[in-house]
C-alpha cells in the first residue's frame, strides 16, 4: 500500500467520496479493503437493504469503485489523480477496474434473476384488483390488468419480449414502491395485455394511472407505462426496435411547476430517439397549474362536468 497513507485516512476519504457522490454510507459500515464486490447499506435507505456496492484496493495505489443498484449509479475512484499515475500503475488500475464491472454485472445479474423469480410467485398468487380500491377511486380509472395482494395494487413489469422482471405495488393512499432488485431499464408495465403479433398504435407514458387513461381513451392501442420519466427514452428505444411499422406516441407528463420540465424533457427525448410523435397534455382556460399528466387532465375535466 502506497505508505503516504493510513489504512484509517483511505477509508475516510473513500467514505466521503461516497458521501459527496449522494452515496454516503450508512454509520455501521466497515469498509473492507480486499479489492473484492462489497455491499452496504446507503443511509437514506431502508434498514435491512443493501443496494449499495463498493470495491476498495489499498495495494499499488489505493483506489476502488462504487454505485447503487436502486440508483443506477457507478463511479471509480483513486487517490491519485490521473496525472500522477505511472503507465503501469494506470493499466493495472485498468484492469481492477475492469474486474469490478465484472463482478458487479454478475451481482447485478444474480439480483435482478432472485427478484424475477419472487415477481413471478406474487403475480401467480394475487388475485384480480378490485375495482373499488381506492387507488383506482381516486385516479378514476379501470383495473384493467392490475391485481391486487392485500391492500396494495400490483402491476408486472416486464421486457419488450413479454418476460416478467419485476412489479410496481401501489398502496391505496398512493404511495408506490418496486420489488427489491427487479429489473427497470428498458421494461415497462403493459397497461393493456401484451401485444397480438405487431400493434398498430402503441402509446408509452410514465405512470400506470396516466396509462390507463390513455387506455380507456383509445382502447385499440397498445398502452404501456415506463415506470418514471427516466426510463422513457430506453422504453420507447426498445418498442421502435421491436415494432418498427407501429405509429408510435410518447405520452409525456407536462411537469410545468418543476424547473427544466423534466417529464416533457424525457417525452421529447424519447420521441427523438424512437422516431415517434409526441403529445402532451393541452390544458383548457382556468386548469389548476399543478395538474401535469393526462390522468390530471381527465380527472379535472370529469370534476368539472359534475
Amino acid at each position: 500500500m502506497n505508505n503516504q497513507f493510513s489504512v484509517g485516512d483511505i477509508v475516510a476519504r473513500f467514505r466521503q467520496v461516497l458521501a459527496d457522490a449522494g452515496l454516503p454510507a450508512a454509520p455501521e459500515t466497515n469498509f473492507i479493503c480486499d479489492g473484492e464486490l462489497h455491499r452496504f447499506r446507503v443511509e437514506s435507505d431502508k434498514k435491512g437493504s443493501r443496494n449499495g456496492w463498493y470495491v476498495l484496493h489499498l495495494d499499488g495505489v489505493p483506489a476502488g469503485a462504487f454505485g447503487s443498484w436502486r440508483a443506477g449509479i457507478a463511479e471509480n475512484w483513486c487517490s491519485k489523480g490521473q496525472d500522477q499515475l505511472t503507465e503501469a500503475e494506470r493499466r493495472q488500475l485498468r484492469e481492477r477496474m475492469e474486474k469490478a464491472k465484472t463482478a458487479r454485472q454478475s451481482q447485478l445479474k444474480q439480483r435482478h434473476a432472485t427478484a424475477a423469480h419472487r415477481a413471478r410467485k406474487l403475480w401467480k398468487s394475487a388475485k384480480p384488483a378490485a375495482p373499488d380500491h381506492p387507488y383506482l377511486v381516486n385516479k378514476q380509472v379501470q383495473p384493467f390488468r392490475a391485481r391486487q395482494i392485500g391492500p396494495a395494487l400490483v402491476l408486472d413489469i416486464r421486457g419488450i419480449r413479454g418476460e416478467l422482471s419485476s412489479l410496481q405495488f401501489i398502496q391505496p393512499d398512493g404511495s408506490k414502491k418496486l420489488l427489491s432488485g427487479g429489473a427497470k431499464q428498458e421494461r415497462f408495465i403493459p397497461v393493456t395485455g401484451a401485444a397480438a403479433g405487431e400493434p398498430e398504435t402503441v402509446l408509452i407514458c410514465e405512470g400506470w394511472a396516466t396509462g390507463a387513461t390513455l387506455a380507456a381513451s383509445m382502447p385499440d392501442a397498445f398502452v404501456l407505462a415506463a415506470i418514471d420519466a427516466g426510463n422513457l427514452p430506453a422504453v420507447a428505444v426498445a418498442t421502435r426496435q421491436r415494432w418498427p411499422s407501429c405509429d408510435l406516441i410518447v405520452c409525456g407528463d407536462d411537469d410545468r411547476k418543476t424547473e427544466g420540465n423534466p417529464g416533457a424533457a424525457a417525452a421529447r427525448k424519447a420521441a427523438e430517439l424512437s422516431a415517434a410523435r409526441l403529445a402532451l397534455p393541452e390544458w383548457p382556460e382556468g386548469c389548476p397549474a399543478h395538474l401535469s399528466d393526462f390522468n390530471d387532465l381527465a380527472t379535472w375535466l370529469n370534476e368539472v362536468k359534475q
